[in-house]
């Protein structure tokens, strides 16, 4: 039985990653400090045995007793107004987080699989984005906490893959979307959804002609955990590669929630990427991986979870 360790787990992806794994049979050590992660997204786990949850900033440091097979470090503030409220700590747990991480695994003698981004890449000079692309990066914007935290944990994984001998993988995640997100977390799918439930205008950001590549939770789950028990260093991109505009992915949020709130145009943020798709050929090849959930089947299970959480019938068309 494989024994884990997830910075983060109680994130968006963290807890579906620890609910995933616990699924497979692992033994599950979930470590968060909770400034963005939720405990209600792991509470339905602390009745499984093999799970354990640990309140720990990990920027302080980071220690699981016992033997570990993996350390998984997810932990990191990952939406605009988030790193934009927490730009210190999102620099630090970028940097000295995952110098620690890294420690727990070299100690272990364990995998280590670092969640970056496909803000590595920038406002991308190149279309779609291959992982030999090395990115169009403001690194004073306001985006550039978030950007070069990440940048700086990939170099950091490769220095300790290189000179301190530690198995390192790295993931760059593509926009995902599903269940848990929060509702007012600055990213598109969320507050369109949110917004089109509750009847209010669906803000879109410029005139909405800036694309994203949108992956549901359950197949970006599978490309991480296929990615974990491999022998790959990475980067391996991991996202869907449908393109859609803000604009298109707006309107068929409203067709889905049977809405006819109005759509409304806001001033577009400082280095707001033009375009976002991932070229998922290495995952495809080393992994066997791609996504298999459609764009709108996955928005249907999205919208039903909001409405859930939001106490209101799920008109889902």
């Amino acid at each position: 039985m494989a024994r884990v360790a997830i910075a983060g787990g109680a994130g968006f992806l963290g807890s579906h990653l620890c609910e995933r794994l616990l699924a497979d049979g692992a033994e599950v050590i979930c470590v968060d400090n909770f400034v963005t992660g939720r405990p209600e997204n792991v509470e339905h786990l602390l009745t499984n045995r093999r799970f354990r949850l640990i309140d720990r900033d990990i920027t302080e440091y980071l220690h699981v007793p016992g033997p570990l097979d993996a350390v998984l470090h997810l932990a990191s503030p990952a939406s605009p107004v988030d790193y934009a409220r927490l730009p210190v700590e999102t620099l630090m747990v970028g940097s000295v987080g995952t110098h620690h991480a890294l420690g727990l695994a070299r100690a272990k003698g364990a995998r280590f699989l670092l969640a970056s981004t496909s803000e590595a890449y920038g406002d991308p000079k190149v279309h779609p984005q291959p992982e030999t692309y090395w990115g169009n990066v403001n690194p004073v914007g306001p985006r550039s906490m978030y950007d070069e935290s990440k940048r700086f944990a990939e170099a950091l994984t490769m220095a300790y893959r290189n000179s301190r001998d530690v198995n390192t993988g790295i993931v760059r995640i593509f926009n995902t979307y599903g269940p848990r997100m929060r509702a007012h977390d600055g990213r598109a799918i969320p507050t369109f959804i949110a917004q089109a439930l509750r009847g209010e205008p669906i803000t879109v950001a410029g005139d909405g002609s800036q694309t994203r590549s949108v992956c549901y939770v359950d197949d970006l789950i599978e490309g991480i955990v296929r990615m974990l028990w491999s022998d790959e260093c990475g980067p391996v991109n991991i996202g869907n590669p449908h393109e859609l505009t803000i604009l298109e992915t707006a309107e068929l949020v409203l067709r889905l929630c049977g809405s006819d709130a109005p759509i409304t145009f806001i001033p577009r943020p400082v280095d707001d990427p033009s375009v976002r798709q991932p070229d998922i050929t290495l995952a495809r090849e080393r992994l066997g991986w791609e996504p298999k959930i459609g764009v709108e089947d996955g928005l249907v299970r999205t919208i039903e979870w909001f409405a859930s959480q939001f106490l209101v019938p799920a008109q889902v068309a």
